[in-house]
């Protein structure tokens, strides 16, 4: 059974499940930023996973990543795997924009996270939810806390 990294569920919001990825927001409200988490346990890199898989992580992102360019009106996508802190095999979708706060510089380690408020975060979700509705199957029990 698929394990998430203690860290990424405690600083994530569960938005969703793409077939091979959980899709997560990271609970800072000062960048739309979600994370797709393969569910496959000791995987800390891309190439570990098999070709299908490498595959169908590559297809969710850039769905992701279109998704969230046109929705929120992106100035630029921040995607990366990076991993120094949290080895789980993770890759980070962060919405940039010109005038955000850390602009043009990474934003990991920068500020202190702002979570989101229930109202915005309820918005966010039913934002995605709708965008991604197609090939997204929502978490039964996390849904009905936000509507």
């Amino acid at each position: 059974m698929f394990e998430l990294d203690p860290v990424l569920s405690r600083d994530s919001i569960l938005v969703g499940h793409f077939s091979l990825c959980q899709l997560r927001l990271i609970n800072d409200a000062q960048f739309p930023w979600f994370i797709l988490v393969p569910q496959r346990n000791d995987i800390t890199e891309i190439y570990q996973l098999v070709e299908a898989d490498r595959q169908q992580l590559m297809a969710e992102s850039c769905l992701l990543a279109e998704v969230l360019h046109d929705a929120f009106s992106a100035t630029k996508l921040n995607i990366a795997a990076i991993g120094n802190q949290v080895p789980q095999l993770h890759v980070h979708h962060i919405v940039r924009y010109k005038a955000d706060p850390c602009w043009p510089g990474p934003v990991w380690g920068k500020l202190a996270a702002i979570p989101y408020e229930k109202q915005n975060l309820a918005e966010i979700l039913q934002k995605v939810h709708s965008l991604l509705s197609d090939d997204l199957t929502l978490p039964s029990n996390d849904a009905e806390l936000y509507y």
